[in-house]
């Protein structure tokens, strides 16, 4: 599955597909005490991407680089660990799934917005409302608790 950009309209994201290529995928075989195998983790996955090898936009990659994630090592590249199925197909799916969430949280930047200033009617509520409270306070004050 090729990289690509899906663009609708200007309002939405793009979405940036994972190259399946450039993913390599580590067979973890764990063991337990006493050196047997443990039947939990013998399916675990290591899910490895080279963010400066892919095919992502320069953009995209450099924004991977900047974010602090304890998936995204020194060398820059993702490391993701899947073990919660007891099939490794499965654990290769979630460890894409998760790749293409972490690419997907760095692909979509928000736009940037003015800071807007308060509307008179909006003054003026938050006028009302400080009197309101202020004049309960001072009524509750008053009143003596036994």
């Amino acid at each position: 599955m090729p990289a690509t950009i899906v663009r609708m309209n200007e309002a939405f994201t793009s979405k940036l597909a994972v190259n399946e290529d450039e993913v390599v995928f580590t067979a973890i075989r764990s063991q337990g005490a006493g050196g047997q195998n443990v039947n939990k983790v013998s399916s675990a996955v290591h899910l490895r991407f080279d963010i400066a090898a892919s095919s992502l936009p320069e953009p995209v990659k450099a924004r991977l680089l900047a974010l602090r994630d304890h998936r995204i090592t020194g060398a820059g590249e993702i490391v993701i660990k899947a073990q919660n199925s007891r099939r490794q197909e499965q654990n290769k799916i979630d460890a894409l799934a998760r790749l293409q969430s972490l690419i997907d949280s760095v692909a979509s930047v928000p736009k940037a917005r003015r800071p807007t200033r308060p509307t008179l009617g909006s003054k003026r509520r938050r006028l009302e409302q400080k009197t309101a409270r202020a004049q309960i306070k001072q009524f509750r004050s008053r009143i003596k608790h036994p």
